[in-house]
């Protein structure tokens, strides 16, 4: 599908969207150039945390589908939602609002994050891929020290 146009910029968002909620990872990843530039809006001390190690930056499309396997393997099944409040397109790019709700695996907390998540295509084809998310209340969600978060 070309981009270019708001219609087919939204059109590959929206198959995007529709593939990470069916949960495929090698799915997902077809969407995606060979190499992309993936950020995820973190303090980088917090990079390659042992508790979050999905949040880091990627680069290939093995990269994508490794991020939403580690993605799943962290977090409980079932207990997962995603609300897309706006989808905002200029040309190749794409601006997606929303909230995501998840449980954190090893500690059986929910959180919920807002998002903005800024992708950009060429060809059809993802290559930017940077998230702008509440990484506190993920990090807390996954911190098992954080007594204060199961009095919240």
């Amino acid at each position: 599908m070309a981009t270019g146009t708001p219609g087919g910029t939204r059109a590959m968002v929206e198959e995007l969207l529709r593939r990470i909620g069916e949960g495929d990872p090698e799915r997902i990843a077809e969407l995606y150039a060979e190499r992309s530039d993936w950020r995820l809006d973190w303090p980088e001390a917090e990079h390659g945390r042992t508790a979050t190690p999905w949040i880091r930056h990627r680069f290939t499309r093995d990269d994508t589908a490794a991020h939403y396997r580690e993605l799943a393997a962290h977090h409980l099944p079932g207990h997962a939602s995603t609300e897309i409040e706006r989808v905002l397109t200029d040309g190749d790019d794409a601006v997606v609002l929303g909230e995501i709700r998840q449980t954190a695996r090893p500690t059986g907390r929910p959180y919920r994050a807002r998002f903005a998540l800024h992708l950009a295509f060429e060809d059809g084809l993802v290559t930017r891929h940077h998230v702008y998310e509440d990484s506190l209340a993920v990090a807390q969600a996954f911190d098992p020290l954080d007594a204060d978060h199961d009095r919240r």
